[in-house]
């Protein structure tokens, strides 16, 4: 199936996302800074919370999935997979940023990504208590947050000496990738963590540079991936290749700035450059 720009399918899908967003926005917030609320450790070893809030917003987004889009196909974090016959799949991460959302921070964030098999093909990143939406896809790139509406560009004509780069965890991947990780950092202006999807959509608003990450699922990308291309950026995995699946992930406001950070992470750097 292929989606041209403007048609009545692509308007169809851009208002079934829209309406997911609103949905998980009203389960979100229902939760979130509630004194009450708890998570639940998924993790074997290591904390990997969920809470009644990713659970209640997954399944109204499903449900309103369920009803306009029954062939479809969905993956969301917390209830798996549900196969479709039309082509299309639903990626979905209810709460992506779950320690931030327990912490009270409002750097989490609602993904929403429609895919052709595994590729992307619009997305939303949403904030719902500042009240940001991100969406990239279908001929659209826009951003509406408080302050209005504004198109997506991501910002051209940075180099690495002078770009911001963020990443959620200071204790990236394993040893190794943690250690390709600090040769970019070490060469950027400024490096800053703890955003979760949210730096994604800084990204595409043009304020952050570059984005890099280890260990991700493809719930965690795909929406993200949709509104950073529909920007002007590029979202790869460390060796340049595709990164649908997750995984190990670059993202870059420019091809010329995700070339230079590209050549850290894979090793390829010319021996002794700067």
């Amino acid at each position: 199936m292929s989606m041209p720009r403007g048609s009545a399918l692509s308007q169809s899908l851009i208002d079934t996302a829209h309406a997911l967003a609103d949905a998980a926005r009203a389960e979100t917030l229902a939760h979130f800074r509630n004194p009450g609320l708890d998570a639940a450790n998924k993790a074997a070893a290591g904390f990997d919370p969920v809470t009644e809030g990713d659970r209640a917003a997954e399944a109204a987004m499903r449900a309103i999935l369920a009803e306009r889009r029954p062939g479809d196909g969905v993956f969301g974090e917390e209830y798996g997979i549900t196969r479709g016959s039309s082509g299309l799949t639903w990626v979905l991460d209810p709460i992506d940023g779950t320690r931030g959302f327990l912490s009270g921070t409002p750097t989490w964030g609602v993904l929403i990504a429609a895919c052709e098999g595994t590729r992307p093909v619009y997305g939303i990143i949403d904030q719902p208590f500042i009240g940001e939406r991100f969406e990239g896809g279908l001929g659209v790139a826009r951003y509406r947050g408080p302050q209005g509406e504004a198109p997506l560009r991501s910002r051209q004509g940075v180099a690495l000496k002078d770009a911001i780069l963020f990443s959620t965890f200071p204790e990236i991947g394993t040893a190794q990738e943690a250690a390709r990780f600090r040769e970019v950092s070490a060469r950027a202006r400024l490096t800053r963590f703890g955003m979760d999807c949210y730096a994604y959509g800084l990204l595409a608003l043009g304020h952050v540079d570059l984005v890099i990450e280890a260990g991700l699922q493809r719930y965690d990308i795909a929406g993200p991936i949709a509104v950073i291309e529909a920007a002007g950026g590029i979202v790869t995995d460390w060796q340049g290749g595709p990164a649908d699946e997750g995984g190990r992930i670059l993202a870059a406001g420019s091809p010329e700035l995700h070339a230079e950070a590209l050549a850290l992470l894979s090793g390829t750097a010319a021996e002794g450059a700067a």
